[in-house]
């Protein structure tokens, strides 16, 4: 069995319940035969150490980049020693990831930062095959809100809500960003938690819950001032395969920084489908170009990634569509209650409607969106 290693972050606003989170994120996993490997979170790391903001005579530029360097070491590190573990399936567990940097500093700061250490924002933050956002408990759950359990935590409750927002914006734009919220208790918050790492990792299976919807064509500009909104463009090509199953490769990143996977999917019912995705060198994504079905249509569109009423929403704009749109959202199970974005004018869902899937779209012989 080939070495399967999964990288994921575990972020959030203070107080969200990361630490219990890390505990039975181990627990639960080590049942599933996964050997679990936990990177300590780098800020607390170094303020609990004596290397606070003051150490760097309050630039917090100069304090964030530090932690950056340092995450990226750590990170490096500790993917190597994994390889050599004689587990078969580890699960890498970062206590905060690179980008919760950004929360802290302005983005042309943290680009700059980037730009000092010859890094690409893409890159480092679709590095992690995963990312679970932990709401803080300042939100919706205010009565459980502390600093008592986190030495280097200084936010009372309104600044741990305005942390909160500020982290779940940074991680925006990436594949797989989920959000855990507080419409639940504690431990069943933590359940959640544990279930979408599930999903993710495909245990027992692998399971992809979504609902879609066609709609009004969203003001692009619009949607590019939001905070909470990052675009990627993605190419999407279809191979030549057996039965009734779709096989892909997608290009997905923007400005010449992508990363590349390799999809298959087969559909049980109209929610629900078996999904298998790894992520591909850019040298075998070319590979596999030379298997394009040339009968299906290349897809091309932007993804608008967006976080609203706690949910991760993706728009997909389409080179040929002028009025009208395609958005999804992925959920935890097929009851789940979700609030659209008020801004989004829906037409009608198409959740159902197999005709709106990218593979119908690719093998259509008139363009059904306006």
């Amino acid at each position: 069995m080939e070495k399967k290693i999964v990288k994921i972050v575990l972020t959030g606003g203070p107080c969200g319940g990361k630490s219990t989170g890390l505990s039975c994120i181990e627990r639960a996993l080590t049942k599933y035969g996964y050997k679990v490997v936990i990177i300590n979170e780098s800020a607390t790391e170094l303020i609990l150490n004596g290397l606070d903001l003051n150490a760097y005579n309050g630039k917090q530029r100069v304090f964030e980049k530090n932690i950056v360097k340092l995450q990226i070491l750590k990170e490096k590190l500790y993917y190597e020693a994994c390889q050599n573990l004689p587990d078969e399936k580890i699960l890498l567990v970062c206590d905060r990831g690179i980008m919760d940097c950004m929360s802290y500093v302005s983005k042309e700061d943290f680009m700059a930062i980037l730009d000092q250490l010859g890094e690409d924002l893409i890159q480092l933050r679709d590095d992690y095959d995963g990312v679970f956002h932990l709401v803080t408990c300042a939100k919706g759950a205010e009565e459980c809100y502390s600093r008592a359990n986190n030495g280097a935590r200084k936010e009372n409750a309104q600044e741990a809500r305005e942390a909160d927002e500020r982290t779940l914006a940074c991680w925006a734009g990436h594949p797989h960003l989920r959000v855990i919220d507080n419409s639940t208790g504690f431990e069943e918050k933590i359940n959640r938690l544990i279930a979408e790492i599930c999903s993710l990792l495909g245990e027992p299976i692998p399971m992809e819950i979504e609902r879609k919807f066609l709609i009004k064509k969203p003001d692009v500009k619009f949607l590019e001032q939001l905070k909470n909104c990052k675009k990627v463009n993605i190419v999407q090509t279809y191979l030549i395969c057996d039965g009734d199953e779709e096989v892909r490769v997608r290009q997905r990143g923007l400005e010449g920084s992508y990363i590349y996977t390799l999809t298959s999917k087969k559909r049980l019912t109209p929610l629900k489908r078996v999904e298998v995705e790894r992520r591909i060198t850019q040298k075998e994504y070319l590979n596999y170009l030379n298997n394009a079905d040339t009968n299906l249509r290349q897809i091309r569109k932007e993804r608008y990634c967006l976080i609203e009423n706690g949910k991760y929403f993706e728009i997909d704009i389409y080179p040929y569509a002028n009025e009208t749109a395609i958005m999804e959202i992925e959920l935890s199970n097929e009851n789940e209650k979700i609030e659209l974005p008020k801004f989004i004018e829906v037409i009608k869902e198409v959740t159902d409607d197999i005709e709106y899937s990218n593979y119908s779209l690719a093998k259509a012989k008139k363009n059904i969106l306006k």
